[in-house]
């Protein structure tokens, strides 16, 4: 499965931003990762429509556990299908902490998802606190386990570990701290999961840009990234999936 760059526009972006979209397109046309946008809903249509028939994938930020109802202002994982996504990005720090998200609403979230035939980026991380008391790994073993559905496999999950005191601060852990979470993840999810395993795309996240992106990809199972800022930017971002694309 090809290495995934994957790219979160969070509460960013109208019709003028896909401007930013066509540059990618035309200056990345056909790199040797995955290429995926995740856009404000108002966008995900439109920007399905750019990038048919090229190299380019888009997803959602968000989708509600429940297919239809009496749930105002939510979108749920059939209607971002319909809208053409292919991926939603569930249990993102920021919804964790501005919306009191819990690992069993995450893990509703990403069945839903995989039921609408999408593919969730489970994301999981831990505080700068939690970082500090020593307990990075039994946070995010615990995120893991309950945010991960069962029966999960290598095409219907991703995985992005983002510690949450590196997210838009500018701030990365060391080398050596990304590799321990990552082979960290891996085994834990070959325990979970079997040789499905090993298919899973375990994404970074936190602070990638084009500086430091190559030396994170050549940690052992970092299988791309999910970048923030860095991907409003056909520029930015575009480096970011070179840098991929070659390692």
């Amino acid at each position: 499965m090809k290495k995934l760059a994957a790219g979160n526009w969070k509460m960013n972006g109208v019709a003028a931003s896909l401007s930013e979209v066509a540059a990618l397109l035309q200056a990345h046309p056909a790199p040797a990762c995955e290429m995926l946008l995740c856009p404000p809903a108002t966008l995900v249509a439109q920007m399905v429509a750019m990038a048919a028939g090229t190299a380019l994938r888009v997803g959602g930020q968000d989708c509600h556990a429940k297919a239809s109802g009496a749930h105002t202002g939510d979108v749920s994982a059939s209607m971002l299908r319909d809208a053409g996504a292919a991926y939603v990005i569930v249990g993102h720090s920021e919804r964790r902490t501005d919306h009191a998200e819990t690992d069993a609403a995450v893990a509703a979230k990403a069945l839903a998802a995989q039921a609408a035939g999408l593919v969730p980026v489970v994301c999981i991380g831990e505080t700068e606190a939690e970082r500090d008391a020593g307990a990075t790994l039994d946070v995010i073993g615990t995120q893991l386990h309950a945010s991960v559905p069962d029966g999960s496999t290598a095409a219907t999950l991703v995985v992005a570990y983002e510690p949450v005191w590196a997210i838009g601060t500018g701030r990365t852990p060391s080398l050596e701290q990304i590799a321990e979470v990552h082979a960290f993840l891996r085994a834990r999810l070959t325990a979970r999961l079997g040789a499905e395993a090993a298919g899973v795309r375990i994404l970074y996240g936190g602070s990638v840009k084009p500086s430091n992106a190559t030396e994170i990809f050549a940690i052992p199972h970092v299988d791309g990234a999910l970048v923030g800022g860095a991907s409003l930017k056909a520029a930015d971002f575009g480096a970011i999936v070179a840098a991929l694309s070659a390692a």
